[in-house]
């Protein structure tokens, strides 16, 4: 048995454990604050304003500042270009690694340099804060437009939106293409979805791929109550709760090796509207902005600012985001090849938007 000189002895070190990991913790949160304090964070958004990663990042930044140590000003600011690849580089190369910026960019873009292009970035190492909400994309049409359903989109020209090469609306449009054999004409280079969704309603495009459910709803939920968008497929890996009866894109391949290359490049639908740090962000102050952004998913002001602009709260959290682009980036090479070119490492037929 245990002496009670020796017990009395480990209960000592515990203490003294617990009494130095505490210290440590308060000497980590006290060098964060002291670092936050007076300073500005800088929440860049690769998309034009209007849209809904612009309405969710501009909702984000008007809140998380009060929950991070020191309370910095969170000021947005729109860095639209190439489908937010603008910002991913910026992120990579150009922004200093010390947590005084902030990026928002498409969920696809994390696997630009293994599915589009060769790049500057690895997107595992950007340090993710988690996303506002989980999503599901959509390829949708104008109600005055020959494309009203999946049928039509195999059989018709479908002129479709794109923002730039390795965005989600172009790997959408390229999917359909070289995977469904769809005769789908991408006319890209526009800014993002309100410039899409403008031209769709002028009538020079049918329609558009990969716009979120929730920017439908949170931006245009007139159009879904008067049924003036026709949603003709699901592209995620799940069916949203609000339209089963929308086919989703898994359940229209049958062919099993189709169907892997259709699941990776759906997959980053569960990061759904990433936020990140460049690379390289002391450990403390990456830990202290998720646990900001955590807390601020549950902030009362937060969450009633969200329902005031009908934007959606269903977070993701960060480590799930870091976690999964590791594991997409970690796919078999045969399969990143084949998605690869399935999403447009070489150029599709297109033509750039006016």
């Amino acid at each position: 048995m245990m002496s009670r000189v020796k017990f009395t002895a480990l209960l000592a070190l515990s203490s003294l454990l617990l009494t130095s990991a505490a210290a440590v913790a308060q000497n980590s949160a006290e060098s964060v604050a002291s670092f936050y304090k007076g300073k500005t964070i800088n929440l860049l958004i690769g998309y034009s304003v209007g849209g809904g990663y612009d309405l969710y990042a501009r909702l984000l930044s008007r809140h998380i500042g009060r929950h991070i140590p020191g309370n910095p000003n969170v000021v947005p600011q729109s860095m639209p270009g190439a489908g937010s690849l603008k910002v991913v580089n910026y992120l990579s190369q150009v922004a200093p690694k010390d947590g005084t910026t902030i990026g928002t960019f498409g969920r696809s873009l994390p696997l630009y340099p293994l599915l589009i292009a060769p790049a500057d970035f690895d997107g595992t190492k950007l340090g993710y804060l988690g996303s506002i909400t989980q999503d599901t994309s959509i390829c949708i049409s104008w109600h005055t437009s020959p494309i009203q359903n999946w049928n039509d989109v195999l059989t018709k020209e479908y002129r479709a939106g794109g923002e730039g090469r390795g965005s989600e609306p172009d790997v959408f449009a390229n999917v359909l293409q070289k995977v469904f054999g769809s005769n789908t004409r991408l006319v890209t280079g526009y800014p993002g979805t309100a410039e899409m969704t403008l031209a769709m309603e002028r009538g020079e495009l049918d329609g558009l791929c990969g716009i979120s459910y929730s920017t439908l709803q949170s931006i245009h939920n007139d159009w879904l109550v008067q049924k003036k968008v026709r949603i003709l497929v699901q592209a995620s890996l799940e069916k949203h709760p609000a339209i089963p009866e929308v086919p989703l894109i898994l359940d229209l391949v049958s062919d099993p090796v189709k169907k892997k290359i259709v699941e990776l490049i759906v997959a980053p639908q569960e990061m759904a509207r990433p936020f990140a740090t460049p690379p390289g962000v002391p450990e403390e102050r990456l830990k202290a902005l998720r646990q900001a952004f955590d807390e601020t998913m549950t902030d009362p002001e937060f969450l009633a600012d969200a329902k005031k602009s009908n934007l959606d709260v269903n977070p993701v959290s960060g480590k799930k985001i870091q976690d999964l682009v590791a594991s997409l980036w970690a796919s078999p090479k045969e399969v990143i090849a084949a998605a690869a070119a399935a999403s447009g490492a070489e150029t599709p037929a297109s033509k750039k938007a006016p």
